[in-house]
């Protein structure tokens, strides 16, 4: 193992700052709105602006400033229909779902009035970028107040669990076996052997919270049903950290971004929660609470 400056290894590393950063997510979800709102605001915000500067690097321009304002707005769009003071929009649609078509349309208008030789490639990646950042984080807020604000707050508790074991299994089982490349094209680091100790782990700690939610919350969840929501949760964060790997080496770049120097930018943090906490709303909302 290496050894950093202040004598941990790289593991001790790991393992502390993945415990520093899960104990101040946890106060955020915690509180609720008043945290949540300039923390999501702050994520989206900065994660958009690096996603612009990938696809920029690519010579694709993006309309930023149009997505800022919709990144706004997705907040208190992607409140459930159940949340006090919500009012439901129609039969059938979402505040959300209505949101993305009629930034789609707003998209595809700006480009029809001002028409360029880039003009079909900034619609679909402007809205693709929108889809990638504040949509699918907007899930977060739909899914903490979903059935309500306790069981909710437990619901996104998997998910955020289930990255943390899995990128600590991940590290372990990939320095200790891994042999065979996952996605070396992708992402030349991964490893068969790290992302099987990594949904293991996943999976492990995953269960365990959930029987304890049905022990003292009384959560109705069939053991199968939560074997299948670890599994899929696990195997959604992998596939969010591929993704967001591919598009980086796509546009050729190392990081999303610098703000952390040694850890990247915003995306190289939240791109598994971007992937596992829609497959958690899902879950939860067709299985879990049918």
């Amino acid at each position: 193992m290496l050894l950093t400056r202040h004598g941990l290894t790289s593991l001790q590393a790991r393992v502390v700052s993945s415990c520093v950063v899960f104990g101040f997510v946890v106060f955020v979800l915690y509180a609720g709105i008043p945290m949540m709102l300039p923390a999501y605001l702050l994520f989206t915000l900065l994660g958009l602006q690096e996603y612009t500067t990938m696809m920029n690097a690519r010579g694709i321009p993006i309309r930023k400033r149009s997505l800022f304002v919709a990144a706004a707005l997705t907040f208190p769009a992607s409140l459930p229909a159940n949340y006090p003071g919500m009012m439901p929009l129609m039969s059938g649609m979402s505040w959300r779902e209505a949101l993305l078509g009629v930034l789609g349309l707003y998209l595809i208008g700006l480009e029809i009035i001002r028409p360029n030789a880039n003009s079909v490639l900034s619609v679909v990646f402007s809205l693709f970028g929108y889809i990638y950042v504040p949509w699918f984080l907007g899930y977060m807020v739909t899914l903490r107040y979903t059935p309500d604000g306790v069981l909710g707050f437990w619901y996104l508790m998997v998910p955020l669990l289930a990255i943390i074991a899995s990128d600590i299994g991940g590290y372990v089982f990939g320095r200790l076996f891994g042999k065979r490349k996952i996605a070396p094209q992708v992402s030349p680091n991964k490893t068969l052997e790290g992302s099987l100790g990594g949904l293991f782990l996943a999976l492990v700690t995953v269960l365990v919270v959930l029987s304890a939610l049905r022990l003292f919350l009384n959560l109705r969840l069939e053991l199968y049903d939560a074997v299948l929501f670890s599994l899929l949760v696990a195997s959604a964060a992998q596939i969010g950290d591929l993704f967001e790997s591919l598009i980086k080496r796509w546009v050729g770049v190392k990081d999303s971004g610098f703000l952390m120097p040694g850890h990247g930018g915003v995306l190289d943090r939240i791109d598994s929660f971007l992937i596992a906490v829609p497959t958690s709303y899902y879950f939860v909302a067709l299985i879990a609470l049918r």
